[in-house]
């Protein structure tokens, strides 16, 4: 793995991130786990392997759906149930026929993201996730369910409310009482807000809102003002806390183990999906110019958060690579792990094919 280790070095000296953490695997087998950089541009501290990153919206993939595959493994909820039927709120409101795959895949006609922070932070923070759910009632499709995939924050936010809805508890507090305890995740989790902790957290942005740099609570202003966790961001975690569990969960999609609570077959229909509408809660990688880069099969899942985050599985080689940097730090502006992505990917698969 020289080559790649020399890519993370040079990805560093060229300001693609300040830090990041590496970790590469054959299924179980750690093939190459390495930190590099530093953690805060302020205090220069190093980043290590036991790091903790904000996820952003790896959270998508690592919480909240894993919490709808946790109620669909216990028959409390299906792919093709409807909002008007789970959320009586939505009965009437032009979205109730949106299904719950139709969320998962993002091709619930909903848009991308709005600001809803903006409103919200001049709201009691008590009432603020019963106003936000107003804003989601009343906010306007952008295309027709089921037609188009649109990459979409706002239905992860819905998805949030259909499994607080079901469950009776809170996203963060079901995740963990559900899906992260049985497995022994103990390393992915939502801060609480306003506790100290002595966590070893990597810095993210100067937040125009917060009029600092944030570090050890979420980035997404939009998760910040609903106190941090949400359904499209919040987690928290190190790098290898996000392959034990992506380890866990593909046991489980090939029969394995049993993860938990989830079965093979309620892991496998959110890895496969079905008739061409891709993974359900992950990504698969695009045709052309994907972050995974070329050689990931066509069967792999990923995901990407804003902050610099990503992994990238392919259950047919084992191969599993978790990549965790502050890209965001200080400013969102830099964008040059875009072009990283693809070419660490590619050396990645390059080199475990070769056996090196």
């Amino acid at each position: 793995m020289k080559r790649v280790h020399g890519l993370m070095r040079q990805a560093v000296a060229g300001e693609v991130f300040p830090g990041g953490v590496l970790l590469v695997s054959c299924g179980s087998t750690i093939r190459f786990f390495k930190a590099y950089g530093v953690a805060s541009l302020r205090t220069r501290t190093p980043v290590t392997r036991d790091t903790v990153f904000d996820l952003a919206s790896l959270t998508k993939p690592l919480a909240t759906t894993p919490a709808v595959m946790a109620l669909m493994a216990s028959g409390r909820l299906d792919p093709a149930d409807r909002l008007g039927d789970i959320l009586s709120p939505f009965y009437g409101s032009g979205k109730s026929g949106i299904t719950v795959r139709q969320l998962l895949s993002h091709r619930s006609g909903l848009p991308a993201y709005r600001p809803y922070f903006i409103p919200l932070s001049n709201i009691e923070p008590c009432r603020r996730k019963s106003v936000l759910r107003k804003f989601l009632l009343r906010e306007p499709l952008v295309g027709r369910p089921g037609e188009s995939r649109l990459y979409s924050d706002i239905g992860f936010m819905v998805l949030q409310w259909v499994v607080e809805s079901i469950s009776g508890q809170s996203l963060d507090g079901f995740v963990k009482r559900t899906v992260y305890d049985p497995m022994g995740a103990e390393g992915l989790f939502f801060p609480e807000p306003g506790r100290e902790t002595i966590l070893p957290f990597a810095a993210t942005e100067r937040c125009g809102l917060r009029r600092r740099i944030i570090q050890g609570e979420v980035h997404d202003e939009n998760a910040h003002v609903l106190g941090g966790a949400a359904g499209h961001a919040g987690l928290f975690g190190t790098a290898e806390a996000v392959w034990r569990f992506l380890v866990d969960l593909t046991n489980a999609y090939k029969g394995r183990t049993k993860t938990g609570g989830l079965r093979q077959e309620t892991v496998a229909g959110f890895f496969n999906g079905r008739g061409g509408e891709g993974p359900l809660g992950f990504d698969a990688p695009s045709p052309r110019g994907s972050s995974a880069g070329r050689f990931f099969g066509p069967r792999s899942i990923g995901h990407l958060g804003f902050t610099g985050t990503s992994f990238w599985v392919d259950p047919d080689s084992d191969a599993m690579v978790v990549l965790l940097t502050n890209r965001v730090h200080p400013s969102r502006k830099n964008l040059k792990i875009k072009a990283f992505r693809p070419l660490v990917h590619d050396e990645i698969m390059k080199t475990l094919a070769e056996g090196s």
